[in-house]
């Protein structure tokens, strides 16, 4: 009878249910994409170049955070299930139903409501993650080659995820529901809520927060150098300061509007002024949280997408695009493909001990490089320059390593002697061409097979080609997609999970506000003149921690000057995603909470 009556009521709600398993069911998704993403062997150890130990730790951070974020949103989401039921539950103890079938049957559909959400959830990122991941690196262009879809440790790491926090969830449910009283489960809705009256406690609050606020922007312009005090220096301060600008400056916003008559007994105002000071007081910490971790959506996808730039760095780091040092029909060939620049041929002889130029190929064509430039706390420049000819053998001087490297000769002495003299010198005889060409990244392919061209009909000359500008790029090119890609995920799954948990924040408010919304309709109040009012509530709850997070990572954003070029380039692709996805959570929202206050 306890499970007839439990289904028929689920049914009766099958629409809030509905809005409940599909956002557990992103959840779940959204963090099987994250997990597979962070732990692919063949992307970790291909497509990302980096060191093993810093991949961890970034990789590892990003997991932590999510599971956070994870945990956060599945509380809410459990108490918007809760909100719905607990007036049933009531019912059913009231028509003498015994503690222990209630708390079975609280269990059974918190813990079931769960697992099912989490593998329907696996199962469509398995689709997701294959088309999101297409779409990113064709549109991007990245170089992503060795990412799997399915992996069975992350759909296991995920399943234990959500099995053991629903589980925590079912027993926090029947402990509270059980043991509460009747009466208290049919009227927890119109319990009253306390709040301060102390102004200028307010007041003192309000400019402690905009102080710590100003504090944790200055601190991170401070150079980089100081990098191990300004990230836990900023984080103690910005999120103080958050906290209390929501927890007192908006109030403080929303006592002086309620004071100008004029504003607030225009329509419902002054009830819609109400509910927002019940709110934010009510949201201080779940606006604040939200507001940091939208900065670090927002600085995720920013800074992911600015890694793609140091392609550009790559190229320019090196004056010379490839280096040629055989003569074959393959290396002929691959030549005559590229858009040359620029050609310079040195001709040398080596012996056990010393290297001979030819003096006048290199007064003719002098040697050049790229001299790097470091402008205080911004990303260095590089500035093309003409290495002395005399540097060239001096053991001391950059340009003597400089040419040495250049033809794999490790420390053999220079020497530059006229062309007659070179000729009579006895040793193995070689040269070297330097070229560059009109559009490295269109040549890059050819470039590429050059330099693979010749180690591999020669492998000794590894040591001076694989340290080339191909390779480089290459190397640069890996590394950069990876963090790309994985800060594009990292960011719309935590926007994505963000604004999902406060949907169901205030969604799990709706159902104690209803009989505000019926006493207001029954004294005149227009439904019309309602849903205005519901539209700009929500709306200013949405706003609020949108627009501290947006400054928060415009601000944020000059940590990276010393590490990407620009780092704020290409910031409206964040912004309109951002946008969008707040919208499209807004306007849900707003539908759910009509039909949920405004159902008569």
């Amino acid at each position: 009878m306890i499970w007839k009556l439990s289904l028929t009521g689920i049914k009766s709600r099958l629409k809030d249910y509905t809005v409940l398993f599909s956002g557990l069911v992103v959840a779940s998704m959204i963090f099987y994409m994250f997990l597979s993403l962070a732990i692919n062997p063949g992307f970790m150890s291909k497509d990302v170049n980096a060191p093993g130990q810093y991949l961890s730790f970034i990789f590892g951070f990003g997991i932590v955070l999510l599971a956070i974020i994870t945990f956060v949103y599945l509380v809410y989401a459990n108490s918007f299930l809760l909100s719905m039921r607990q007036h049933d539950y009531g019912m059913f103890m009231m028509l003498g139903a015994k503690s222990s079938e209630i708390g079975l049957l609280i269990f059974c559909e918190t813990l079931m409501t769960g697992i099912l959400a989490t593998v329907l959830g696996i199962v469509i990122g398995f689709g997701l993650t294959a088309i999101v991941s297409k779409l990113v690196i064709s549109s991007l262009g990245l170089q992503i080659t060795h990412f799997q879809i399915i992996l069975p440790n992350a759909i296991i790491w995920t399943l234990i995820l959500f099995v053991a926090i629903f589980f925590l969830a079912a027993l926090r449910n029947v402990h509270k529901l059980v043991r509460s009283k009747v009466i208290d489960l049919l009227h927890e809705d119109q319990k009253p809520i306390k709040l301060s009256r102390k102004n200028g406690l307010r007041v003192v609050e309000t400019i402690l927060g905009l102080a710590l606020l100003a504090a944790g922007y200055y601190i991170m312009g401070m150079p980089a150098s100081a990098i191990f005090f300004i990230i836990p220096a900023a984080l103690v301060t910005i999120v103080a300061g958050s906290y209390f600008t929501f927890d007192s400056f908006f109030t403080l916003i929303i006592n002086l509007l309620l004071k100008k008559k004029g504003f607030a007994y225009h329509g419902i105002r002054v009830f819609t002024l109400g509910q927002l000071k019940f709110r934010i007081r009510d949201y201080t910490r779940i606006l604040s949280v939200i507001s940091l971790l939208f900065a670090l959506a927002l600085g995720a996808i920013t800074v992911g997408l600015n890694f793609n730039s140091l392609k550009d760095q790559a190229v320019k780091s090196s004056y010379y695009d490839a280096t040629v040092m055989q003569n074959s029909p393959a290396v002929k060939k691959n030549m005559a493909k590229l858009d040359l620049k620029s050609k310079a041929t040195y001709h040398y002889v080596e012996n056990q001990k010393d290297l001979y130029f030819n003096q006048a190929e290199l007064e003719k064509s002098p040697l050049k490089d790229i001299k790097f430039i470091q402008h205080g706390n911004n990303f260095p420049t590089y500035k093309p320059y003409t290495v002395k000819t005399k540097d060239l053998t001096n053991p001391n001087r950059y340009g003597n390593m400089l040419l040495g490297t250049m033809v794999g000769a490790g420390k053999k002495k220079i020497n530059l002697v006229s062309a007659d003299k070179l000729k009579t010198i006895k040793g193995q005889k070689k040269f070297v061409t330097l070229l560059t060409v009109k559009d490295f990244a269109k040549d890059y392919p050819t470039l590429m097979k050059l330099e693979k061209v010749q180690i591999a009909a020669n492998p000794a000359m590894a040591s001076a080609l694989t340290g080339t500008k191909p390779f480089s790029y290459q190397m640069m090119l890996g590394f950069c997609s990876g963090f790309a890609f994985m800060g594009f995920f990292l960011g719309i799954a935590f926007l994505t999970m963000l604004a999902s948990t406060l949907m169901f924040k205030v969604l799990s408010g709706a159902a104690s506000d209803k009989v505000h919304y019926e006493m207001l309709y029954k004294i005149g109040s227009r439904e019309k003149v309602l849903k205005k009012s519901i539209r700009s509530e929500i709306g200013v709850l949405f706003l609020l921690p949108s627009v501290l997070g947006v400054i928060d990572v415009l601000f944020g954003l000059r940590l990276f000057k010393a590490l990407l070029p620009k780092p704020y380039m290409g910031i409206w692709l964040p912004f309109l995603i951002f946008i969008v996805l707040y919208f499209v959570y807004y306007a849900v929202t707003v539908k759910l909470y009509k039909n949920i206050v405004l159902k008569r």
